[in-house]
């Protein structure tokens, strides 16, 4: 199967790391930072979501108008508009990007953090709202009559849309989370289900908690795995063992120092969303994990999103993601602390090592494929002369 690489479209250069040196957003940071990625075999980027951040749908517009290449995945929160609006958004964004749309829906695993824009139902309510959301936007996407819809959370009547997507039936939906109403949630309704990079054995069990759920809603397929990780890569295991530990130093150090160095769990000790326990429950229980899996970036960040890294030189982070592409990963997500450079580096150095072995895999498997095949058809008869 095709392997993929996500990256990040920050739309300023700050991280974990490195405070950032303008306003929150740098448009020409924004497009410089796609661009690396555009030309250095990136297939699409993340346009993210946060409360108080610059609006990632115009963001997104902006990029997909002057790269021809790079596909868009973009953050979306069902609170935020009505799913008509909504629809029409992301139909007018896939036209302007000429089919290269990919939608992430985030439930929110953060009371305060959704309560910032007027979210005030619980968890499981979120999830319920999400299902409903998704399922309207994708009959809006592919419905050109009229309709009506009396949902728990939505109703609205006679409504059609006069744009549509470009990618037919419709764009994609992509989907994350860790818990059972997520697993049940994605199940049903994603075509990419996105995981935080844990330990294989766990990236294994998510997998097919994954699966359940999508035969449990009735479906004959299964979505995409997408899992993510921080690569800290360099050119020997030494010298990116040391980089590894700065980086921790300076997350670590930034903390202490009260710095914000993300806003996602919004300085409380304890994360309410069960992706991030998970991360920090697997942090307590080890620092290193299989091949290059380290979870010190982690804990230092309270679990925070994407924050378990890969590290080690190209070939062995190369290795390490080869690993959960044999689990059944194909869409592999990194994002580095130093984002312009390192999504260059990894890029440069990473990448073509891991194309180049899925090529090989594939090459294999379709060479078993075809020799069993031949081996099943039946033979002609021997001839006897005489």
């Amino acid at each position: 199967m095709p392997v993929e690489f996500l990256g990040i479209a920050a739309t300023h250069d700050g991280s974990e790391t490195t405070p950032r040196s303008g306003a929150a957003f740098d448009k020409d940071y924004t497009l410089r930072l796609a661009r690396a990625h555009e030309e250095h075999g990136w297939d699409r980027v993340l346009f993210a979501y946060g409360s108080g951040s610059p609006d990632p749908a115009p963001a997104a517009a902006y990029i997909a108008s002057r790269l021809d290449r790079l596909q868009i995945l973009l953050a979306h929160r069902p609170n935020v508009s009505y799913p008509t609006f909504a629809a029409k958004t992301f139909a007018t964004l896939d036209q302007i990007s000429e089919g290269r749309l990919t939608v992430h829906f985030i439930t929110g695993g953060n009371d305060r953090e959704q309560g910032r824009e007027g979210d005030t139902l619980t968890k499981d309510e979120r999830y319920a709202r999400t299902r409903e959301y998704i399922r309207i936007v994708k009959k809006i996407w592919t419905t050109h009559e009229p309709f009506d819809h009396e949902g728990e959370h939505y109703r609205f009547h006679d409504f059609v849309s006069d744009v549509f997507p470009v990618q037919q039936p419709r764009p994609n939906v992509s989907f994350g989370g860790s818990s059972p109403a997520a697993y049940a949630a994605g199940g049903a309704e994603a075509d990419i289900y996105c995981l935080w990079g844990e330990p294989l054995e766990k990236t294994a069990e998510q997998i097919e908690k994954v699966k359940a759920a999508a035969r449990a809603a009735g479906r004959t397929d299964v979505p995409r795995i997408q899992a993510a990780f921080r690569p800290i890569i360099a050119p020997t295991e030494e010298l990116a063992w040391e980089k590894a530990h700065r980086t921790v130093g300076v997350i670590k150090a930034r903390r202490e120092r009260g710095e914000a160095i993300t806003k996602r769990h919004n300085g409380s000790a304890q994360p309410q969303n069960t992706g991030s326990q998970r991360l920090l429950a697997i942090a307590e229980a080890g620092e290193r994990y299989d091949r290059a899996l380290w979870t010190p970036t982690a804990a230092a960040t309270g679990g925070a999103g994407n924050s378990n890294a890969l590290v080690g030189t190209p070939e062995t982070v190369a290795q390490a993601l080869l690993d959960y592409y044999d689990l059944g990963v194909d869409i592999l997500s990194a994002r580095g602390y130093d984002l312009l450079g390192d999504a260059i580096d990894f890029g440069r150095h990473v990448i073509p090592i891991v194309r180049e072995e899925v090529a090989k895999r594939d090459a294999e498997r379709d060479a078993g494929r075809d020799a069993e095949r031949t081996a099943h058809e039946p033979q002609p008869l021997a001839t006897v002369n005489g």
